[in-house]
């Protein structure tokens, strides 16, 4: 796990609310102070949908919903003069591109090992913190698939030109 603050936050909120960097995530959980808030359960409900619907594909094969889904909920309640009192996003890998994160680490970890690779931000007082996690199905003392993790999450970051200084 590792903790890092982003330098700068409106350009920020402009990547994660306005672009499509953060869509391919599934979105576990978030919740949205402003003037009320806004807490949104990412699981999905493919019963919504029916099969032809362009939405049904990407719910029906994941536990939690793309945060492709949701982004314009979250930047309608989030937009305004004011800045929001706090935030949190709790946001996962798909399935498949856990097996990809794992094939390309040439990780000693299965796919059925990990219950899922998080990323997740916090803004309060000003300032967003993101940090990073591995859920296991099974305890280990092996941590190179956490600390690839970290640095994958950070590479992401800075191929997306998003500044940020570790506080570890």
């Amino acid at each position: 796990m590792t903790a890092l603050k982003i330098s700068n936050v409106k350009e920020f909120m402009n990547i994660l609310l306005l672009s499509e960097t953060f869509d391919h995530f599934l979105l576990s959980e978030a919740s949205i102070t402003t003037f009320a808030t806004m807490i949104l359960d990412g699981q999905s409900c493919a019963d919504f949908f029916s099969p032809e619907d362009e939405g049904y594909a990407l719910v029906a094969e994941e536990a939690y919903v793309p945060f492709s889904l949701l982004r314009s909920s979250c930047l309608d309640f989030i937009k305004g003069k004011r800045t929001p009192v706090s935030f949190k996003f709790v946001f996962l890998l798909s399935k498949e591109n856990q097996k990809k994160t794992l094939a390309s680490l040439q990780s000693s970890f299965a796919p059925e090992d990990i219950s899922g690779m998080y990323l997740n931000l916090k803004y309060q007082a000003g300032e967003i913190i993101c940090t990073t996690g591995i859920s296991y199905r099974n305890f280990s003392m092996d941590k190179s698939l956490d600390h690839a993790w970290d640095d994958m999450v950070m590479r992401f970051l800075k191929n997306h030109k998003i500044l940020f200084e570790s506080l570890a």
